[in-house]
Formats: structure tokens, sequence, C-alpha cells
């Protein structure tokens, strides 16, 4: 599987801590349902298609940087609208930012996606490891089980971690270890300084559940303060039983190989390295493998947010905690800096998916 595929995200650990749960109210005496028997329900209205040039903050980005990101990840895509644009993409030479802004304008126009979801942001992280376990490396990385089925639930985290870790492949800061398998992969530095990539290669079959929303209701993080990076500091300031009762909270839990550190970023569900601020995660539900979208995002929720994130990004990835049509989760790269800005991404998010022109409705 692959860096989102874990089965959740960084700041999936804020959405739970920021969301409000709305209930549909029940039927109320005299009413009759929504909509009366027999009446089909109204069809929804039409998608609105608009120019790309129309795009809200479209004149602000860096259109050389978007064209060499959708140049190098365009063949992801399956339908044949967007393979004649990938070809045309990469029959070009690099493009100067007008020449790009001009290539997108005259390829593509804008769909709409109707309403408005959150966007999150991930990364991939890069920590220390040891060989053998000390008193502050102790917890164990480890390798697939033998008798897990991929698909079928196993054990839950507390009684995997109750099992000896005779065959653990390194050893970690348990709070490390924790972020490294919501993120599901990233690189391990060694004693020796070799470093390794840690590699997703399975989970344990059941599903995420965010700590930030029990840290702020136990008063342990502050509501507008639960940050990956807020709670990360938390774990590693209680480390011990404090600490792995609230990371015991989520019961899901992810295996890993490891393989030599090429440098390179890493692989999305597309099968495809992410190139950093332009690729997102996706419900493969609503969207398929190298779509090209348009995110708008704004309204942060979190301290030290950045303001907003106006981009064109390319759907090369997936992950357990994004569900939902008007849902994404930007990666942002790898390392310390890149993980301090996504977790604190939490923007209400409004989304544009660009169409070949021979594709329009």
């Amino acid at each position: 599987m692959t860096l989102r595929a874990a089965g959740a995200l960084l700041l999936a650990l804020t959405v739970a801590a920021c969301a409000t749960p709305r209930y549909a109210p029940g039927p109320q005496p005299g009413v009759p349902p929504f909509p009366p028997p027999g009446r089909p329900e109204p069809a929804a209205p039409p998608l609105r298609v608009i120019e790309v040039s129309q795009l809200p903050g479209w004149t602000g980005d860096n259109h050389a940087e978007a064209f060499a990101a959708f140049r190098a990840t365009c063949h992801a895509a399956k339908d044949a609208g967007m393979a004649r644009a990938c070809r045309a993409a990469r029959a070009a030479s690099p493009l100067s930012a007008q020449e790009a802004r001009r290539f997108f304008e005259a390829e593509f126009q804008a769909l709409e996606t109707p309403g408005e979801g959150v966007l999150t942001a991930y990364f991939a992280p890069e920590y220390e490891a040891r060989r053998a376990p000390d008193a502050v490396f102790s917890a164990p990385v480890r390798p697939k089980p033998a008798d897990l089925v991929n698909g079928q639930a196993y054990a839950p985290r507390d009684e995997i971690e109750a099992r000896p870790a005779d065959d653990a492949i390194a050893w970690m800061r348990p709070e490390d270890l924790f972020f490294l398998q919501i993120q599901g992969s990233g690189v391990l530095t060694f004693e020796d300084g070799r470093r390794m990539k840690a590699l997703y290669a399975a989970n344990n079959g059941l599903p995420f559940v965010g700590v930030a929303n029990p840290m702020r209701d136990r008063g342990l993080l502050a509501r507008d303060n639960t940050s990956g990076e807020a709670i990360r500091r938390w774990l590693a300031d209680n480390r011990g039983p404090a600490a792995d009762e609230i990371m015991r909270l989520n019961p899901r839990y992810a295996f890993f190989r490891l393989a030599p550190d090429d440098g390179k970023q890493p692989v999305g569900s597309a099968g495809i390295p992410l190139p950093p601020g332009r690729a997102i995660a996706v419900d493969l539900a609503h969207h398929g493998h190298g779509e090209l979208h348009w995110i708008t995002a704004e309204a942060p929720v979190l301290r030290g947010a950045f303001p907003s994130y106006r981009r064109l990004v390319t759907a090369l990835d997936t992950g357990g905690a994004i569900k939902g049509e008007v849902r994404a989760d930007l990666y942002l790269g790898l390392g310390p800096e890149a993980g301090a800005e996504a977790g604190r991404v939490r923007h209400t998010l409004r989304m544009y998916r660009l169409i070949p022109r021979e594709r329009r409705p």
C-alpha cells in the first residue's frame, strides 16, 4: 500500500477535534415525510462549467510549477481526454509561467464540485531509529505478521503491542511510531547514520480513530491547538502509561518493511511519486487517479495555519480517513518543516475538476 493508504492521515487526528456533528430532525407530527410517497426526489442541478481563467485565485498560482507536476504525473489518468492533454504536455518543452497558464486555459475547462468540505494535509516524516531497544527507543517497528490476511480484521493495537517483538525491524520512540503509522511511510535514520525507508506493508483492518477529540475533551489540548505537532509534543512529554492510553484509543495498527533510502518522494496509491504541494489524496469512491483539480481552501481552524491554499493539484493518493466528494488531503513533502505545516491544515474546501475541452458535458 502507500503513504496514505496506511489508513489515515496526520490531520485526520485534528478533523474529529473540530467537527460539529449535525443531525437531521426526525419526522414531525402532522408533517408528511419528504419526498412524499410516489413522488421522485428532485433532480440534482446541473454542474456548473466555467473557464479555467475564472477560477478563484487562478492568477496567483505558480503555473510553471503546476505544469511541471502535471507533466510528470498525468499518465495516472485513464480516460482518453486526459491522455490527449497529457501527450500535449509531454510534447511541450518546460514552459514559462505565462506559457503554462495559457496551456491549462486552452486545454481545460473547470467543473465545479458542489458544496464545501475539508482540506487537510500530510507529509513523509523523518525519524531517528535504533537497531536494538533502549529506554527511549522502546517501540518496535513490526513486519507484517504471517497470519494477517489483507482485508480481514486482525488484533487491535493494544493486543499487538503486548506481543513479543523478536522480529522487529527497527525501534523507535513510541510517539514517532504512532505518527509513522498514521502517515504510512517515512525515512528512518539509525545510530550509524544509515537511512532506510519504512514502507507500509499492511494494517490490522480496524478503523482509524482520531485522538484529538478525546485529548481536547479531557483538557489535554486547547480547542484551537489540536494540530499534529501539538499532539506529538504532548505524547512525547507524557511518554509512558499516559501517552500509551491515548494512543491505544486508536485501534488501527500498521506494519512496515524496510528499503534503502533513494532520496525520492514517496509513492501514492496511483503508483507515482508524489510532487510536494501538487498531489492530493481523495476518496476513490468519488474521484479517479490522475484527475486534475483546482482547490481553494480558506478559514483555517488551527492556530498558526496559513490563511489559504489555492492551487492546481492532481489526485494521486487515497486514505482511510478521506471520505466524501469535497474532501482532499494535500501532500506537502518530506521532513519536519513539511510536517509542521501539514499539522496545521484544516481549512474549508471548495473543489473544481478540470476537464479536457473535448469532454465538456
